[in-house]
């Protein structure tokens, strides 16, 4: 059986250390919903308070984005 590409991704994501003291938040959304969202995220989570920023994002059919957003916890 061969892999699809999401598989692949799912599986890398999976090896990734969450012990960084990061926070992470995955959304899937509309083009234009995901880049409110992200925007939202980061003026609630200003990056020199929190070190917040979009860890990974692909497009997905449907002209939908799926993204993975962190910041530090030790931050709240």
């Amino acid at each position: 059986m061969a892999l699809r590409p999401r598989d692949l991704a799912s599986r890398m994501a999976a090896r990734r250390k969450r012990g960084d003291g990061f926070l992470r938040e995955t959304f899937t959304l509309p083009r234009d919903e995901a880049r409110l969202k992200a925007r939202d995220f980061l003026n609630r989570y200003p990056k020199a308070a929190y070190m917040s920023a979009v860890e990974s994002w692909r497009e997905l059919p449907g002209d939908k984005i799926e993204f993975t957003m962190r910041r530090l916890a030790s931050a709240d």
